[in-house]
């Protein structure tokens, strides 16, 4: 194919040699004329491993070259790649500068063109960019609609610094942020070879996953960093400990508690987060971290609370409210909290849990209903038809699969709010609204 690359910096030059050496002729587009100069000689712009060489064996075989002319490589090519940096600003806001600079380049040279074009943004851009600022520029100078008179898609880049060229033909996945399938399906072609799993979604989801993964990073590395400071002080290893933690790939690094939904609760999670930050307290260190969990809790269970309040409708139904599914465990479960909250503000709630059957309580439990929460008890009922006759907002609390049917029982005036995201096929009923989707 024929590819003009915007941008001959870090990403850019990157996935220019590599492009290349795949067999694609790839026209570089840079202003600085220093380094268009350098790869027309066969030089690298960027200090990487393996890109000189690539690069050097390309412009060689006439493979790539560079400009300053960004008209002219769009007019020469089918697809233009959008590489340039996104800076902060002083406010840690993006610097969108250089997005609008291109598409505007870009949007004047489809322009001219008789045949369709397809945009690829690669550089990291915050969700909503894509439609309100690079789609609303490129159609502004071209003239046309995105998605019929050009194609348009997001294509975020994983590759780290050291090892770019490994992680370009090594992706841990790729994805494709797309509004119309033949510009993905160009997208798609220039990837095939490479041994990833290939992921087509919405451009605002292909926008968001960088943030999320870089964001991730950054939590792991602060997280180890304050796993170590304890450990330091206390006399352990911080290295041996961490070594064990990473050898369960069951929970600890796997997809499991990576699903947004409502807060955590239980007689371990909370109860085990108080005691390792009191102890950082003792310890004088400063844990900013792992201080940050508990109060970013209790703001999900106010969030729930909220949308509970926002239906404005007095009758509140609970499906669900021991702190997960397949458990009768009460204790510190965030949808108790919310029923408390419910009830000191006068609303009528009724509450359903199959498995927690005061008849069947027995120790610590027992007696945490009774003497911490008895008033709940007087709320309880035998039944989810009994929830669904009571109430005019129906709240699912937990994700026991009897609650998978129930948008198929709400009736039309009833109000559904979904905590636990108990269907993983999108909901679209207007009744309906899920707290983290």
């Amino acid at each position: 194919m024929k590819i003009s690359i915007f941008g001959m910096g870090y990403v850019g030059a990157v996935s220019a040699g590599c492009l290349a050496h795949d067999g694609h002729e790839i026209i570089g587009v840079d202003p600085v004329q220093t380094k268009v100069d350098l790869i027309n000689s066969g030089q690298t712009p960027i200090i990487e491993k393996d890109i000189g060489e690539i690069i050097e064996k390309a412009v060689a075989e006439n493979r790539l070259r560079a400009t300053t002319d960004g008209i002219e490589a769009v007019l020469a090519t089918d697809i233009s790649f959008v590489c340039v940096g996104t800076p902060s600003q002083l406010n840690g806001n993006l610097d969108l500068k250089y997005i609008r600079r291109v598409c505007e380049r870009i949007g004047c040279a489809i322009k001219e063109k008789r045949r369709y074009h397809v945009v690829i943004i690669r550089s990291t851009i915050l969700p909503g960019t894509m439609r309100n600022v690079v789609i609303p520029t490129l159609e502004e100078y071209s003239g046309l609609q995105a998605g019929e008179g050009f194609g348009i898609c997001n294509n975020p880049e994983f590759l780290r610094e050291g090892t770019a060229v490994y992680d370009y033909y090594n992706p841990p996945k790729t994805v494709i942020g797309e509004i119309d399938t033949k510009a993905g399906n160009v997208l798609a072609d220039i990837y095939g070879k490479l041994d990833a799993p290939m992921i087509r979604t919405e451009i605002e989801t292909a926008e968001m996953v960088k943030y999320v993964d870089n964001c991730w990073h950054a939590v792991k590395v602060g997280f180890a960093n304050e796993v170590g400071n304890i450990c330091k002080e206390i006399g352990a290893d911080g290295h041996k400990v961490m070594d064990i933690f990473c050898q369960d790939l069951k929970l600890n690094l796997s997809p499991y508690y990576l699903k947004p939904g409502f807060a955590f609760g239980g007689s371990c999670l909370p109860k085990d987060l108080r005691a390792l930050t009191y102890k950082g307290k003792s310890l004088d260190l400063e844990l900013p971290i792992l201080n940050s969990i508990l109060p970013s809790n209790e703001r999900q269970v106010e969030r729930g609370l909220n949308m509970i309040l926002r239906k404005e409708k007095r009758k509140v139904g609970i499906l669900g409210f021991s702190f997960k599914a397949g458990t009768d465990d009460l204790r510190e479960s965030p949808v108790v909290e919310v029923i408390e909250r419910l009830l000191g503000k006068g609303y009528d709630v009724k509450v359903y849990d199959r498995n927690v059957n005061l008849a069947k309580l027995v120790g610590a439990n027992k007696d945490y209903i009774l003497n911490r929460i008895h008033h709940i008890s007087k709320i309880m009922v035998e039944s989810m038809d009994e929830i669904l006759e009571h109430a005019e907002t129906v709240v699912i609390g937990n994700g026991s699969p009897e609650f998978c049917d129930v948008m198929s029982k709400v009736r039309r005036d009833q109000n559904v709010v979904d905590l636990v995201r108990i269907s993983k096929e999108p909901i679209g009923e207007e009744a309906y609204d899920g707290i983290c989707w």
